[in-house]
């Protein structure tokens, strides 16, 4: 018999609207720590036009977390499927939030502590955000 459960399943928009800002939001700020913390091709993935993307998709991804948290949180936790990978999301994201708006209102004093905290924390969320759509697919039914 197939399993028809619905439990925490996002309708297409918003699986859509969710990959694709934390992707973006994610590829632009791995773009930005190569050109700029890593000095590959430096002059292109370093450049303030690819940290300004970030900014936007960051945004956008923290719109698209607001869409998930009322239904799809409630839903998680109500399973305990995926918790560890789901509750870390939520970690990791609440951490780039607050280390974010550090960098750009944050005294100067922390500056260098915060983006290290920030890319670390950043590639972290990126790794378990795949695999916690990944582990999802084979879930699937």
């Amino acid at each position: 018999m197939k399993n028809t459960s619905r439990l925490g399943k996002m309708p297409a928009w918003q699986r859509n609207f969710v990959l694709i800002g934390m992707l973006s939001c994610s590829l632009t700020g791995s773009a930005y720590l190569l050109g700029h913390e890593f000095h590959i091709e430096r002059a292109i993935l370093g450049a303030h036009s690819v940290l300004m993307w970030h900014g936007i998709a960051a945004m956008i991804a923290t719109l698209a977390l607001g869409s998930v948290l009322p239904f799809h949180l409630k839903a998680g936790l109500k399973s305990k499927r995926k918790l560890y990978s789901g509750l870390s999301q939520l970690v990791f994201l609440a951490t780039l939030l607050i280390s974010g708006a550090l960098l750009y209102y944050g005294p100067e004093e922390i500056r260098e502590n915060v983006i290290t905290t920030h890319w670390l924390v950043g590639l972290a969320f990126f790794a378990i955000f795949l695999l916690h759509g990944i582990y999802a697919k084979k879930l699937a039914p």
